[in-house]
């Protein structure tokens, strides 16, 4: 026993094992890890060029042949700079340079900015079947059926820019958007039987627009309501197929709000300027249509000081105005002719009752009419047993003498009521 654990107290001796787990230097270790984790980090990021490390990528495979070669003896574009856009209702227009029936895509680097257009060959995105990709299910591309007869396209200059978007406007020209966009009318003497047919209630149901194309002749007057989310693209595809369009525009009826048309109806409980700037919500909803009709809107069109500034401003640009004729207290008829508007008034709804047989007795009240006063309007809904009846009809009517007319060919003359 040494001499100095004579002098120590006893039971005072300190455990063995607190003695050894004392020495051993526990965060030298943790320590040491650390710094080598960080300074490994630090020589990644500094021998590594990345930018863009660390977000989702996603891989394309393109047709051999489809990215064009750099551009020589022009400077590259600037970051951030952004093409002009075109007006709604052009996109269908090809790019300059882009092979006949390609499609041409701009990729933009998310880092620098830089654009590069890219130009995909005709059959590229076909999913084998016929149908590219993106096309809703059950659509039907237009036929050729309008006999070489089109509307032209959509103008840039008879397009003026609000804070909704594009709206239609006569042209510094002179020029309106119902005449640049009238569909030709069939050869007929002055003293021939017309008839125009228009059909609404198109644009929400992308299979029913597409099954009205493709049934009706493109003679036949569409209406597209502003609230669905491929209205644009369809009421172009109409186009595309030589119909005439027209835009629905939702009014107040006596039910409201019960009897609900939508979000930004015109209300007669709203100022002009309101109700002029809810239009112009729903007229930069599709481009290139040759007039307004009515949706609903029974109270909204009898009552004066509502409809009178709604009428101006459809004359202001240039369009015509139908009146789908489902309310006898209208005054749009008096406003049309104190505008100088062009104005025509549905003199039958040919499917208020949709069954087979009073869509019938509606079509020859339409053709006994017509035969009156030598013209006459009828307006439907998209129903599937409504464009039935019409097409039947139409293909009969010719051998009675009557010629089928797009709206704006009855509009044009129109009288006011």
């Amino acid at each position: 026993m040494a001499g100095d654990d004579l002098e120590k107290p006893l039971g005072m001796a300190e455990p063995e094992h607190r003695r050894k787990r004392r020495h051993i230097p526990i965060g030298m270790p943790i320590t040491a890890l650390l710094v080598l984790c960080i300074l490994g980090f630090v020589g990644w990021a500094m021998m590594v060029d990345d930018p863009l490390g660390g977000e989702p990528v996603a891989v394309v495979t393109l047709p051999p042949g489809t990215i064009p070669a750099a551009p020589t003896g022009s400077p590259p574009a600037a970051a951030g700079a952004e093409t002009p856009a075109k007006p709604a209702g052009d996109a269908a227009a090809a790019a300059p340079g882009t092979a006949s029936g390609g499609q041409t895509i701009t990729i933009i680097d998310g880092s620098t900015g830089k654009r590069q257009q890219v130009t995909i060959p005709p059959g590229a995105g076909d999913d084998g079947k016929g149908a590219a990709k993106g096309e809703t299910k059950g659509e039907t591309k237009p036929d050729a059926k309008t006999s070489g007869v089109k509307v032209a396209a959509v103008e840039p200059h008879l397009l003026e820019a609000t804070r909704h978007g594009h709206v239609p406007r006569i042209g510094l020209d002179g020029a309106r958007p119902s005449v640049a966009y009238a569909r030709k009318a069939p050869a007929a003497s002055e003293t021939s039987v017309r008839v125009a047919l228009l059909v609404g209630g198109l644009g929400v149901s992308g299979s029913a627009t597409a099954e009205a194309m493709k049934a009706l002749p493109g003679v036949v007057s569409l209406a597209f309501v502003p609230y669905g989310s491929e209205v644009a693209r369809l009421a172009a595809a109409a186009r595309g197929a030589g119909h005439e369009i027209l835009l629905q525009l939702p009014m107040e009826p006596f039910e409201y709000p019960d009897n609900d048309p939508g979000p930004q109806t015109l209300l007669t409980s709203l100022t002009p300027e309101q109700n002029i700037d809810r239009m112009q919500w729903a007229m930069s909803r599709i481009q290139g249509y040759v007039g307004i009709l009515n949706y609903m809107g029974g109270r909204f069109t009898s009552t004066e000081t509502a409809i009178g500034p709604v009428l101006r401003e459809v004359a202001k640009r240039g369009l015509v105005y139908v009146d789908d004729g489902t309310s006898p207290r209208s005054l749009a008829g008096q406003f049309a002719g104190a505008n100088n508007l062009p104005f025509a008034k549905a003199a039958v709804v040919i499917d208020a009752v949709p069954s087979n047989a009073e869509i019938d007795r509606a079509l020859a009240r339409l053709e006994a009419t017509a035969r009156e006063t030598g013209s006459a309007v009828g307006v439907a809904r998209a129903l599937p047993l409504s464009i039935e009846r019409l097409t039947q009809w139409i293909k009969q009517a010719e051998g009675r003498g009557i010629v089928v007319v797009p709206i704006t060919a009855i509009a044009t003359r129109a009288k006011a009521s």
